[in-house]
């Protein structure tokens, strides 16, 4: 699998070259510490994986892939983020690793994108969604969900709810479609807008813009005439998260 590194620190530069040289099934085409390089290289070299650091000398990694077509490669990030952030970027990107670098972590999350049986498509729509976190600036408008057969991108204010079972996550949008995911509730929401989205109960996710009604003894009618229940020990965040609205 042929790597392109993007790190504008001389010492980590260093480090992450020897972590990629250690592996076999590894081969380094290129680095860069700035995105004026890296334009001009990425396109040509074509590299099947990216280790993008977030920010670089000149500009941020998401800058030069608004710039470039990034679409074939599987990317990770290397980021010194949160866990909220963590998720966001990691809902796009084959993974990330955390500053400073741990071995062990590299190794597990090469290995992990190596070992996929279909390529990752870095997508244009979650690279929005990692750079609206990093920026701390608007929310992002679209997310893309990817299940067993496709892709699909939708507006977040589309989604009427999730809920989850076993591990996977189902969001229901509100032409009556629905989409099965396998990623765990918890991590979208630590993406989607909390001043819209409430986890009303253990598995369930609801957009408040779609609740029709609220009943005391314990469940949510929505606009398209689901019921969702709320957990006892939701039921006095829910309220308060209605009158909010």
């Amino acid at each position: 699998m042929t790597v392109y590194i993007l790190e504008d620190e001389t010492n980590i530069q260093k480090h992450i070259i020897a972590l990629v040289d250690q592996l076999p099934y590894l081969q380094l085409v290129g680095y860069a510490a700035d995105i004026v390089k890296a334009e001009k290289e990425i396109p040509q070299l074509k590299p099947e994986l990216i280790l993008a650091d977030i920010q670089l000398k000149d500009d941020t990694c998401f800058t030069l892939f608004n710039r470039i077509d990034v679409s074939g490669s599987q990317v990770i990030f290397i980021t010194a983020y949160n866990e909220y952030a963590i998720q966001a970027l990691n809902l796009g990107a084959c993974g990330y690793l955390l500053k400073p670098l741990d071995t062990e972590q590299f190794n597990d999350t090469v290995d992990r994108c190596f070992k996929k049986t279909e390529q990752h498509k870095f997508n244009q729509y979650q690279l929005e969604i990692a750079a609206t976190h990093y920026r701390g600036s608007a929310r992002p408008k679209r997310i893309a969900l990817k299940s067993t057969a496709f892709t699909q991108v939708i507006n977040i204010e589309d989604i009427v709810y999730c809920s989850s079972d076993k591990g996977y996550t189902t969001f229901w949008i509100n032409d009556g479609t629905s989409i099965l995911v396998s990623k765990v509730l918890k991590e979208y929401e630590a993406v989607l807008p909390t001043d819209t989205f409430l986890r009303c109960h253990q598995s369930y996710l609801v957009n408040g813009q779609f609740v029709s009604k609220y009943f005391k003894d314990g469940y949510l009618e929505m606009t398209t005439g689901d019921k969702i229940p709320v957990s006892e020990r939701k039921k006095e965040a829910v309220a308060s998260f209605l009158e909010r609205m």
